[in-house]
Parts: C-alpha cells; sequence; structure tokens
C-alpha cells in the first residue's frame, strides 16, 4: 500500500481516547472529496480507515452480515481502529422489547466476535414512535450480552421519543450503565445526560457550503467537549435531563458525523480529530 495512505498514529495520553469518525464508508460523493482519484472502491475502506479512528456500521441496521463479511473488514483495518456496529432495527422493532432475546443472540453471536479487537459499541437505535416503558425497557437490558468470547462488549443506546426526557430513564439506563446517545439533530429528543462508563455522540448539522462540516467555532467547541468527557467531566452546557454529574474517572468518547450534509462528514471529522491530537 502507498505510504501517503497512512496518516500519524494516533496521539498519546488523553486524546487516544477520543474516536471520531463516520458513518459507512462507501458513498459515492466522496470519491471526490475525500477518497483520492483513482482508487478502486474495494480500498476504501482500507483508505478510510486510516485517515480515521472508528467508522459506525449502518449497514447492520438493515440486517445482520455474514461472518466472513465480519472478518474481511477486520482485517481491512489497522491496529487500534475500531468499529461502532448499528444492530439490526427488527430486533427492536417487535411489539415488546423483552421478546428480543432471540434477535439479540442471533446478531450478537452470530459472527461479531470476529471483528476481534476491531469490535466497538453496538449501538441500539429504538424507533421514534416507542415511548419511554421502564418495564419493557429493563427487560431488553437485561438481555444484553457483555461479553464476547471474554472480551466485555459495549452498548449504547439511542432514544428517539420525547417520553425519554425523563429522570426515571436516566436513573434506569445509569443502574445498568448503559451510555445514551447524544445528538445534536433538531429532529429527536437531545439529552447528554451521562448514564455509562463512556459518552457517544451522533453529530448531524454538517453544512454542505463549509468545507469541514461545520463552522470552525463550532469544532473547536466540540474539541473541548470532547476532551471534557474525556476526562472524567459531565458537559453542562448541553440539555441535561437530570443534575449534571460531578467529576468521575477519565472515560473513552465517540463522535461521528452523520446524515445531513454528508459530503462533509469525512472533512469534519478528521478536523475534529486533529484538533483534539494537537492540544494532547
Amino acid at each position: 500500500m502507498p505510504a501517503d495512505l497512512f496518516s500519524p498514529a494516533p496521539a498519546p495520553g488523553l486524546a487516544s481516547r477520543i474516536r471520531v469518525g463516520i458513518g459507512g464508508w462507501n458513498f459515492a460523493p466522496w470519491r471526490s472529496n475525500f477518497y483520492p482519484a483513482g482508487l478502486v472502491q474495494r480500498r476504501e475502506l482500507e483508505y478510510a480507515s486510516r485517515h480515521l479512528r472508528a467508522i459506525e456500521i449502518n449497514g447492520t441496521y438493515y440486517g445482520a452480515q455474514k461472518p466472513t463479511t465480519y472478518a474481511k473488514w477486520a482485517a481491512e483495518t489497522p491496529e487500534g481502529f475500531v468499529f461502532s456496529l448499528k444492530a439490526p432495527r427488527y430486533v427492536t422493532e417487535g411489539k415488546r422489547l423483552a421478546d428480543a432475546g432471540r434477535g439479540i443472540d442471533g446478531f450478537v453471536f452470530g459472527g461479531l466476535a470476529e471483528f476481534g479487537d476491531r469490535l466497538g459499541p453496538v449501538l441500539w437505535q429504538l424507533r421514534p414512535t416507542r415511548a419511554f416503558d421502564g418495564d419493557d425497557l429493563a427487560a431488553f437490558l437485561d438481555l444484553l450480552p457483555r461479553e464476547l468470547n471474554g472480551r466485555p462488549m459495549r452498548h449504547v443506546l439511542e432514544v428517539r421519543h420525547p417520553s425519554f426526557l425523563d429522570e426515571r430513564y436516566v436513573e434506569l439506563a445509569r443502574s445498568y450503565r448503559i451510555p445514551t446517545v447524544f445528538t445534536d439533530s433538531p429532529e429527536h429528543p437531545s439529552l447528554a445526560d451521562l448514564t455509562g462508563d463512556f459518552a457517544y455522540a451522533r453529530l448531524m448539522r454538517s453544512e454542505a457550503q463549509l468545507e469541514t462540516g461545520y463552522p470552525s467555532g463550532d469544532l473547536d467547541i466540540w474539541t473541548a467537549r470532547a476532551r471534557a468527557w474525556a476526562e472524567g467531566h459531565d458537559l453542562t452546557d448541553l440539555p441535561h435531563v437530570s443534575v449534571p454529574l460531578k467529576p468521575q474517572a477519565p472515560r473513552d468518547v465517540f463522535i461521528y458525523f452523520i446524515s445531513s450534509a454528508k459530503e462533509r462528514n469525512p472533512a469534519a471529522a478528521m478536523s475534529l480529530q486533529r484538533r483534539v491530537d494537537k492540544k494532547g
């Protein structure tokens, strides 16, 4: 592989806890502003994984893949890179979350072990019509496997119904140590309450007319937020349902630029990662 496909190694110290990425790696417009001219499509993951530290796989939301596919994806990425995976929607779209055990096990134990140490958080996205039901959600969280082939598993929950803006939800998620996605989307409930051992943000406001997707000032703000999360702080400038937590132990941070002006998301992710790394 040509040397110019490689980016510098992750910065040491606090910055190494922060991973900034994008959703997926196959998107035609990226072939004119992210991928170099002439790069064949089969090498796009190889390239993207050397310019980003994480990618959120959206394709698994529409259906689980074969174990050989997961193994292939993992083999194409460098040491230290991780994938987040959106869990299949059929698992969470049933009438009761408590009945999702078979679907959960089929997805998790149906090949995810092939990722090895490239497996990052599994994102369980609830549909916008699913209201908060504490008993049903607790039964669902009980079903999530906590390890896979001896490796700890990490899960994160994305809620999209306004009824989750409730202290009872925050208390329940904290009791299971399941992080909640923070999103800046104006279409979905937004809560930055820390409910688990890591922070996870999905940013959806990139703008096509901006080369880096987000204004420079906004990227500076997100740099400070990412570092504060990694240092163990809560972010009091973002919307909360409950009282912000006191400082805790350092935590891992995942930030993904997705949706909106998607063609700008790789530039936004790389720009934010450079800012984080520059501060060390």
